[in-house]
């Protein structure tokens, strides 16, 4: 039998995985509380026993893609991968992450409402870990610029996917290939 409290740690995570799901069929608006309670198999006032409203919800939906992301960077720094393979699927799985689940992307990247300390923490964690994979190829001092050049890159080819603008037989390219020329231009550290 379960105590109390694993019981409450399933709930939420109940919760979670249910806002997570609504966000992917209708975006931030699709996300009520008491749909999210509806949805999970639990009362539809559990929710509200959770979290304080909406934004705390997607805060915390929102902050555990951040980490996973963490997690996925973590791998790839201990991998036996080239630096560049790394970077290469590195920058694939945030690109897939907006093709797959565009509102969570978008959610991603917007400051929470409330106590940021959690998302801080965790986009802490995961900007080191990219940083970590870019400095092996530019090398540690070149890192930052270069892995914000990648970044915004990465959002900008990310959003043209999303538009409907990267169209192959617009631009003779694809997501992959340019993620493949970014690498490519990237100065090796001396």
């Amino acid at each position: 039998m379960a105590s109390r409290s694993e019981s409450a740690a399933a709930t939420r995570r109940s919760l979670i995985e249910a806002a997570g799901a609504l966000l992917d069929l209708g975006g931030v608006e699709a996300v009520t509380l008491r749909e999210v309670g509806a949805r999970s198999g639990v009362s539809r006032s559990a929710a509200y026993r959770h979290f304080a409203d909406k934004e705390s919800l997607l805060a915390v939906v929102a902050t555990n893609a951040l980490s996973e992301l963490g997690d996925a960077l973590e791998v790839l720094v201990n991998s036996d991968d080239s630096p560049e393979e790394s970077l290469r699927s590195g920058l694939l799985s945030l690109i897939d992450i907006g093709r797959s689940r565009p509102h969570l992307y978008r959610l991603m990247f917007i400051p929470p409402a409330g106590d940021p300390t959690a998302a801080m923490r965790v986009a802490e964690r995961a900007q080191y870990l990219f940083l970590k994979i870019v400095g092996r190829i530019t090398g540690p001092e070149q890192a930052r610029r270069y892995g914000a050049l990648l970044l915004t890159s990465a959002h900008g080819i990310t959003g043209l996917d999303l538009s409907g603008h990267m169209d192959l037989d617009k631009w003779h390219t694809s997501a992959e290939e340019l993620v493949d020329t970014l690498i490519s231009v990237l100065p090796k550290a001396k």
